[in-house]
């Protein structure tokens, strides 16, 4: 609450020049401390913090190598558009559309991507799935990919490199 203190007045009249009078004023904080601090408390007690988005991907140790029949190995390769060209054991790469035509990059992978990999996944459980992106492509379409493999609980996947081998693969592509 503010005060306002006025000076007392003096019994006696002046001369000359008339003096104006100064009122004081005294404002109590207070009321708006107490305000402030219900505020932080509200905000600190209502907000919730989000959780950051992490994945954990284990890796093997680098001298570590695994060897694979090359009939279990299911190539899926992603240049820069948004196509995804899979391949098994050595069999020219077929094209699959990575996104169902009319979906936005964030939306999940096509129907026919995900039919081909739970098809592939369940007639052989020693199929491994190596993914291999160039660097002209987006890193969602990498993201996308392990989401849907996560989803569809297929682990034995792994990411390699994309080399000018896979790039002549994609050329020959169905």
């Amino acid at each position: 609450m503010g005060i306002v203190d006025s000076p007392s007045r003096r019994g006696g009249k002046k001369k000359g020049r008339k003096r104006s009078k100064r009122i004081g004023f005294h404002l109590d904080m207070t009321p708006m401390v107490d305000v402030a601090f219900l505020l932080l408390t509200f905000f600190m007690l209502t907000t919730t913090f989000s959780k950051s988005n992490t994945m954990e991907i284990n890796t093997p140790p680098e001298k570590m190598e695994v060897k694979v029949v090359e009939s279990n190995v299911l190539t899926l390769r992603i240049a820069d558009d948004s196509m995804a060209y899979c391949s098994l054991g050595g069999a020219a790469p077929r094209r699959v559309p990575l996104y169902d035509s009319g979906d936005t990059p964030q939306s999940a992978l096509s129907g026919e991507l995900r039919q081909l990999l739970k098809q592939q996944d369940a007639s052989n459980r020693k199929l491994v799935i190596v993914v291999k992106i160039s660097e002209k492509a987006r890193y969602r379409h990498l993201v996308d990919i392990i989401d849907e493999l996560n989803l569809m609980k297929i682990e034995r996947f792994t990411l390699d490199d994309y080399t000018e081998q896979d790039a002549l693969e994609i050329k020959r592509a169905i």
